[in-house]
């Protein structure tokens, strides 16, 4: 092979070595700059039978998509289910399955209520989307909290929570109950703020005698941070048999119960509070 300006004249020497740097893995544009060929034609002569190294492929987007769509199609779904699971058209998913046997004929009830299942199922998720979304973005809109914002919050837990004095029943102690655990770190840190020293408080533990009382124990001993043995004794809850149950499983850990020692001048700080924002929440309405 003659060039005319006698660069390609060994046209076979450079042939084995364009081929010796393609099954070397190297691109069309590499074995180019490295050979100084500047003849798109004389490299495809060079290159003739060498297949192209697989990184230089495109990969095909639609690869996955190709075998998920003869998975479910082997397991018996019909175009119309692909098409809804995918996203893809009914013409790919044709193409791409029309070599496998075609699924057993399903009742055509059966079809639409296994269609609306994978609507609704759709759907749902939608929805739970929308609602994580709504509550990061409240969440945002919180921002920090003040010493005040906590102080009125804490009072208002507390009047909701909390045990209360009655006239015919004298109860000037701070006792909180409540089994939520977010609850009950916004609780404590109430009382921190409020200066009540971690010593004056006792803790113990409500549930009921078919659940994991040692586990429920450990639990709630880890979160306020105490060793389990400084608890009182456990109060169990007996289990009317003509009532349905939702609290159970392993997630049920009962109530805590959350005593300040000596908290008489507490509760009436707490119950003086308490009136004061509600004389005003009245006012704001009339």
């Amino acid at each position: 092979m003659a060039h005319s300006h006698g660069r390609y004249a060994d046209f076979e020497a450079l042939r084995e070595r364009a081929v010796a740097l393609r099954r070397a893995g190297l691109s069309r544009r590499q074995i180019r700059d490295r050979l100084h060929i500047d003849n798109n034609d004389i490299l495809n002569r060079l290159l003739e039978g060498e297949p192209p190294p697989n990184w230089t492929k495109r990969p095909n987007a639609k690869d996955d998509l190709r075998e998920k769509a003869r998975e479910l199609r082997l397991q018996g779904w019909t175009y119309d289910r692909i098409q809804v699971e995918l996203g893809c058209s009914k013409s790919s998913i044709s193409l791409w399955v029309r070599d496998l046997p075609k699924p057993e004929r399903r009742d055509p009830s059966e079809q639409a209520k296994l269609a609306a299942r994978k609507r609704w199922e759709h759907e749902l998720a939608i929805r739970e989307e929308e609602r994580q979304k709504t509550k990061a973005a409240a969440a945002e809109q919180i921002g920090e909290m003040s010493d005040r914002d906590l102080l009125m919050l804490g009072i208002a837990l507390y009047w909701s929570e909390g045990t209360k004095d009655k006239p015919y029943a004298r109860r000037e102690n701070v006792l909180f109950v409540n089994s939520d655990p977010t609850v009950i770190q916004l609780y404590l840190a109430w009382l921190g703020l409020l200066g009540v020293a971690r010593e004056r408080l006792s803790y113990r533990v409500m549930i009921h005698l078919t659940a994991d009382v040692e586990g429920a124990v450990r639990y709630w001993a880890d979160l306020v941070g105490v060793d389990a043995s400084a608890f009182q004794k456990t109060t169990i809850k007996k289990h009317n048999p003509k009532t349905v149950r939702k609290n159970v499983g392993d997630n049920y850990r009962g109530c805590l119960v959350i005593r300040v020692s000596q908290g008489a001048e507490l509760y009436r700080q707490i119950e003086g509070w308490w009136k004061g924002m509600a004389d005003q929440a009245s006012a704001r309405l009339r």
